[in-house]
């Protein structure tokens, strides 16, 4: 049966980035004279959550408030290929903010333009109406709040996820998440807790407050290269931390942590589940360039790839880390339940380049090789632990015994294998020989393996019956 969309509702912005360098200052004033050495535009606010949510190829429609203006004729072109938009009057243009940037570190920022939404119209209502997911991108524009009614409704319905802006309204009732960062939640909560020299425990009593004065399910506060603090209105809130610290543009990591925290619940995730995998989302986002990174804005699929949680795209991650002239590690092996000597055989092979993409055996392929009975863990639940490893980068699916025609797409520099193999004895040195790749073989540690431990557990098993 075909999945109800995911509609994202809230205010459109145009973003534009002026990127130079500053060697020197004016000699009038004591700014910095910056040389500048290109100009890229994209969609921003609910526009960019919008094409972020549609990365792994499901249905996304934007409902927003646009105009008639440049700005806004802009924004429909760059999210015409990846968002289906259903839009209502805008009285004005949308806002354009402007970031000058010098060694990819904003110096000032230029708002421009802004207008007040108009009367939502039928197709917007019925866009909410057949929604199975919704998330509020609100920047305190006005969409969100001439959209109360629907959303209310919606939130009765299906998950909700509300994105609060300071100067926008609270969510509505019954939100299934809301997901204010750290200096919304200070703002938000200024007459409702008090001072504490503990940041964490100040952070759960915000949470907790929001949440019971919204009557939202849950609250997540996201707090940078520190995860995130998520509540459900009790005394034990639960810290989710980001897997590393990322040092990166965060411009728009906000949007992404909503967005995959929708997906993840349209999905029939746990809030827990959608949590984790919005805080490693966003890790990765940061770490890939945020929403610079050209990968981001890219061709889109034009199908929907089985979603691998908790994981970068393999195929743009490939190319982006190509780009910028690093190094692009993978490492092959069924991993069916995952032991030490899988993890270090993986933090050796990270150590080898600038990313690492595990290729995967399919449960088919791991049948044909392994045997009746394998895999143990399915490919999904596999996928989803290799994921959860600092050193992972991104995990691809393959269905055949030997990931040639894998390989050929992802064109890795470095091709990891564990085990008694020689390089050249490896049958996919080959096909690493058309682009220079190079085969490499790292040992297993001693006496762990995948058949053992199932053999050991079994013989548990038998001892205690």
């Amino acid at each position: 049966m075909r999945k109800r969309p995911l509609v994202v509702v809230g205010d459109a912005l145009l973003d534009r980035d002026i990127d130079g360098q500053a060697t020197r200052l004016a000699p009038d004033a004591p700014a910095p004279v910056v040389e500048v050495h290109g100009v890229r535009t994209r969609p921003g606010g609910a526009g960019l959550a919008a094409a972020l949510a549609a990365r792994d190829g499901r249905e996304v429609i934007l409902v927003t408030a646009l105009g008639q203006g440049e700005a806004d004729d802009t924004v429909r072109s760059l999210l015409a290929d990846r968002v289906r938009i259903v839009d209502f009057p805008l009285n004005g243009t949308i806002p354009v903010k402007t970031r000058v940037r010098a060694g990819n570190r904003p110096l000032a920022r230029l708002d421009d333009g802004g207008g007040t939404p108009g009367e939502p119209t039928e197709p917007v209502r019925r866009a909410i109406a057949e929604a199975g997911a919704v998330l509020v991108s609100d920047y305190g524009r006005g969409t969100a709040c001439a959209l109360r009614s629907q959303l209310a409704e919606a939130a009765q319905r299906v998950p909700v996820v509300w994105d609060p802006h300071p100067r926008g309204g609270a969510p509505v009732p019954g939100v299934r998440l809301a997901t204010p960062n750290a200096t919304e939640a200070r703002a938000l909560t200024e007459h409702m807790v008090a001072a504490d020299g503990n940041p964490l425990r100040q952070y759960a009593a915000r949470a907790d407050a929001l949440c019971d004065h919204w009557q939202a399910a849950a609250v997540v506060i996201t707090l940078g290269e520190r995860g995130a603090l998520l509540s459900r209105g009790s005394a034990s809130p639960m810290l989710l931390p980001a897997r590393r610290q990322e040092a990166g543009d965060p411009c728009g990591a906000g949007d992404c942590f909503a967005a995959t925290a929708t997906s993840a619940l349209a999905d029939g995730g746990l809030i827990e589940e959608a949590v984790q995998c919005a805080v490693t989302a966003a890790t990765d986002f940061v770490a890939h360039g945020g929403v610079g990174n050209p990968a981001l804005w890219a061709a889109p699929s034009t199908t929907r790839a089985e979603p691998v949680p908790q994981s970068a795209d393999p195929f743009a991650l490939a190319r982006s880390v190509r780009a910028s002239g690093g190094t692009v590690v993978a490492a092959g092996g069924c991993f069916d339940l995952l032991h030490v000597g899988h993890v270090g055989l993986l933090e050796s092979a990270r150590r080898a380049g600038d990313c690492l993409i595990v290729c995967m055996n399919g449960d088919a392929s791991v049948t044909r090789l392994k045997g009746p009975g394998r895999p143990l863990a399915p490919a999904a639940d596999r996928a989803r632990v290799l994921s959860a490893l600092a050193c992972v980068d991104a995990v691809a699916v393959f269905d055949e015994d030997v990931p040639v025609e894998l390989l050929r797409k992802l064109r890795p520099d470095v091709w990891v294998k564990g085990g008694d193999y020689t390089a050249e004895a490896l049958p996919e040195a080959d096909v690493l020989r058309a682009w220079g790749g190079q085969a490499l073989v790292l040992p297993y540690i001693d006496g762990r393996s995948t058949t053992e431990l199932a053999l050991r557990a079994a013989a548990a098993a038998v001892r205690t019956e």
